[in-house]
């Protein structure tokens, strides 16, 4: 079996999800994605966790893995026979990283409380905004509901409902922003690679 980039990163996400319930949790600490303001005085941000936040995952319920590495793999594999494991890795990388400075940033100014985050979900964004540009009459079925769209309508729901949520604060303990986030590290890849092909 060939091992490629997306199954790399599948890997290394369950190796450290083992780890972090080898440790109770407690590697959250210094690698999960800390708020730069102060929580109770002190402030726990430190620059490395604008990457390593996105290898944490929930150890409250294996689903919050599953899911991410699920999206990880439908996406990311189409994506990387089209374009290799170098762009793979670049505009997986790239969307953590807005991801990530989406989040440091924008939830504080609808008035969210700080907390840490963890989680691939800004990668996996990335990728899906990324597959939807590449295959956009691709057809896919999304959880909820099950029913069958092309690849594009689907990315520009998934982002509007994102949105939303993340404006109303509807649904508390999911990082909308750091999603958007990660469509908009995406976006700037390809921006970059069509203006190398112009």
């Amino acid at each position: 079996m060939r091992f490629t980039a997306v199954r790399a990163l599948i890997v290394a996400n369950v190796a450290i999800y083992l780890l972090e319930l080898a440790s109770h949790g407690a590697i959250e600490y210094w690698f999960a994605l800390w708020p730069l303001q102060p929580i109770d005085g002190v402030v726990y941000f430190h620059l490395w966790q604008i990457v390593t936040y996105a290898f944490l995952h929930s150890t409250q319920t294996i689903f919050h893995l599953l899911l991410n590495m699920l999206g990880l793999w439908m996406f990311g594999a189409e994506v990387e026979r089209y374009v290799g494991p170098r762009r793979l890795l670049t505009v997986y990388f790239a969307s953590v990283v807005a991801a990530a400075a989406t989040q440091l940033f924008v939830p504080a100014l609808f008035g969210a409380a700080p907390e840490a985050t963890i989680g691939a979900s800004g990668g996996v964004f990335g990728l899906l905004l990324v597959y939807a540009y590449l295959f956009p009459r691709r057809k896919v079925i999304p959880l909820i509901p099950p029913i069958p769209m092309p690849a594009w309508l689907f990315a520009a729901l998934y982002a509007g409902v994102e949105l939303v949520l993340g404006v109303t604060r509807t649904e508390t303990g999911v990082a909308h922003f750091a999603h958007l986030g990660g469509m908009i590290g995406a976006a700037l890849v390809l921006a970059g690679w069509r203006a190398r092909r112009a």
